[in-house]
């Protein structure tokens, strides 16, 4: 399988220190637009998960849970109306002149808006509503003609097992849309240390393979130096054999992305791999799947010398 942007049609973006990966965005409270390379372009974010709760606890994510949230509701009606403000918006191109987006290009040609991702605060498909929120998007998409604007999920694969949120994940399909599923370990050990998580390891990997017999899966896998160490050769062995078995089962994989920390973490002692480090994970990885693209994504957290 391929990469589905042709590379005439990608985005080459500055140094990636310089993306803005904020979810606040005017005065939306759901609704917000980031540069993103993994997209290419411009990613149209729906944040359901605004109480900052998580069913994961990574300890690479820069969400403070902690802190007290502005609000905990979520409007659909409002999501919807912030949506198609944006969607208008990125159809006459008011979008891609935000001065968020200005200087990102070499050539200062405008980024493309690529996709409406499911990415917030949370696990996006942890919402009750998560099934009957997907349905309004892509009928709002649709109804605004902006058939080929990909529908993506940005998952950890805690819930895939649950029918209602199976049921919105082959909408998303239908709709020639991804789910971008995460898989931070080879191993169970390797996976609490990072994932901090009650939800067994086997559970992810059973519902990753389960969801990869009906759909091409996106696979995405962050990568850090925990206490100055990065994961061993072992580890990454691990996580290669787990994605090849997945694969040899029949599974779909579109592709994998192997990346590390870009943002800072609230866990001080997490810090980013170095461009070296990550290419020889992404190396082992390829190696192992002949057949799929491995992409690799660098990061720019260094931390502070103390931080250990």
């Amino acid at each position: 399988m391929r990469e589905n942007i042709p590379e005439g049609e990608r985005s080459p973006m500055l140094d990636h220190q310089n993306l803005d990966h904020s979810r606040r965005w005017h005065a939306h409270r759901y609704v917000y637009a980031v540069a993103s390379r993994r997209a290419q372009g411009i990613s149209i974010g729906i944040n359901l998960n605004v109480d900052m709760i998580c069913n994961f606890g990574c300890v690479y994510c820069e969400v403070l849970r902690g802190v007290v949230p502005a609000t905990r509701l979520v409007d659909r009606e409002v999501v919807l109306a912030e949506l198609r403000l944006m969607l208008e918006e990125a159809a006459n191109g008011r979008l891609a002149r935000d001065e968020r987006f200005a200087g990102l290009t070499p050539d200062g040609a405008l980024l493309p808006v690529r996709d409406i991702a499911f990415s917030g605060d949370g696990e996006p498909t942890s919402f009750r509503n998560f099934a009957e929120v997907v349905a309004d998007v892509i009928a709002l998409r649709d109804a605004l003609g902006m058939h080929a604007l990909k529908i993506v999920v940005i998952t950890n694969a805690s819930l895939f097992h649950r029918p209602r949120v199976q049921q919105a994940l082959q909408a998303v399909y239908e709709a020639g849309g991804e789910v971008w599923a995460k898989l931070d370990a080879g191993t169970a050990e390797y996976f609490r240390e990072v994932d901090a998580t009650r939800i067994p390891y086997a559970r992810i990997l059973s519902n990753i393979a389960s969801l990869a017999q009906t759909q091409p899966l996106v696979i995405q896998s962050c990568f850090m130096r925990l206490h100055g160490q990065g994961p061993d050769q072992r580890e990454i062995a691990a996580y290669r054999d787990r994605l090849r078995a997945i694969v040899a089962d029949g599974g779909q994989i579109a592709r994998v992305q192997v990346y590390t920390v870009s943002r800072p973490p609230a866990e001080r002692y997490v810090t980013s791999l170095t461009s070296v480090e990550l290419e020889a994970i992404r190396q082992v990885v390829a190696e192992g799947l002949p057949d799929i693209v491995v992409e690799r994504y660098d990061g720019a957290w260094d931390g502070d010398a103390a931080a250990d």
